[in-house]
C-alpha cells in the first residue's frame, strides 16, 4: 500500500496510538469514515444531475 512496508505501517500506528490516545481512536475512525461516505455521496449525487443547457440559447 504505497510503498508502506509492514514494520512502516505498525510505528506509524504506535505514533498514532501515542498521540491521540486508545479512548479517542473508535472516534476518530468513526468521523474518517462519515467524511468518506458523505464525499463518495456527494459526488455520486453530483456525477447523477442532469447536464441542464442554459435557456437564453436559441434552438438552431
Amino acid at each position: 500500500m504505497f510503498g508502506i512496508g509492514s514494520w512502516e505501517m505498525m510505528i506509524l500506528l504506535v505514533i498514532v496510538l501515542i498521540i491521540f490516545g486508545a479512548g479517542k481512536l473508535p472516534t476518530i475512525g468513526r468521523s474518517l469514515g462519515q467524511a468518506i461516505t458523505e464525499f463518495k455521496s456527494s459526488v455520486k449525487e453530483k456525477d447523477e444531475e442532469p447536464i441542464k443547457k442554459d435557456s437564453t440559447e436559441e434552438p438552431k
